[in-house]
């Protein structure tokens, strides 16, 4: 059982973030449990990675003087898996937003799919989904996309390490891969469509590893909240 000074002097807790929760959400439920429980007036922490609300799977969260560490753990490897739907695009890339635009797939099938993964191997350019909290001139991207503005992005390097196909049951597509820091699966997605001269978007996605963590090693919150011993 961990006590209020291992959490100060630094822990890396492996989170699996449910569904419809945002990273942030899930820090501040770990704070509040820890100050409630442990009695800490204060208690630094903070996660290795944000996860959309849509996706599920391994948060880092760092504590007291581990926080230090976030940056490094931020720079690994990620693994992830989910399912592409082909055939069809939304403006956030993923069911944040509605479909916009359909495509035929009469054309698509599995030669095709193996014969693109190809092309995303590698250093690749990639431009961010304009639904994200990157900033540009001040504002968040999605604040700009929501007031119906029309931004130029600019693309950015990132690496795919591994891509491979797991499952193929048109219009689903399920992959794992393996990516460097600042790659959006949801961009991925929406080229891998275009690609092949269709349309797609993300509907599931899970982190399953960060570097030498996994998400079989990780908990639950709530879990992580009960296994705090109350401050006598």
């Amino acid at each position: 059982m961990k006590t209020a000074e291992d959490f100060q002097n630094g822990q890396i807790l492996l989170i699996d973030k449910p569904l419809h929760w945002t990273s942030f959400q899930a820090v501040n439920k770990m704070k509040w449990a820890l100050k409630s429980k442990l009695g800490l007036k204060k208690i630094k922490i903070g996660h290795a990675g944000t996860l959309d609300p849509l996706a599920t799977g391994l948060l880092l969260v760092c504590t007291g003087k581990f926080t230090k560490r976030i940056t490094e753990l931020q720079g690994q490897a990620k693994e992830y898996t989910g399912t592409f739907y082909i055939g069809a695009t939304t403006p956030s890339y993923d069911l944040e937003t509605e479909i916009d635009q359909t495509f035929p797939t009469e054309h698509i099938d599995e030669a095709l799919i193996e014969e693109t993964v190809k092309q995303f191997l590698g250093e690749i350019d990639q431009k961010p989904p304009i639904f994200s909290a990157i900033k540009k001139d001040g504002v968040r991207l999605y604040e700009h996309a929501r007031a119906g503005e029309t931004i130029e992005i600019a693309t950015r390097k990132t690496t795919i390490h591994e891509f491979e196909i797991t499952r193929i049951a048109l219009p689903e597509v399920d992959f794992k891969v393996v990516c460097s820091k600042g790659t959006y699966i949801r961009s991925l997605a929406y080229d891998f469509g275009k690609a092949m001269n269709s349309g797609s978007h993300l509907t599931a996605l899970r982190r399953t590893k960060i570097g030498d963590y996994d998400v079989t090693d990780a908990m639950d919150v709530t879990l992580f909240e009960q296994s705090l011993a109350p401050q006598l």
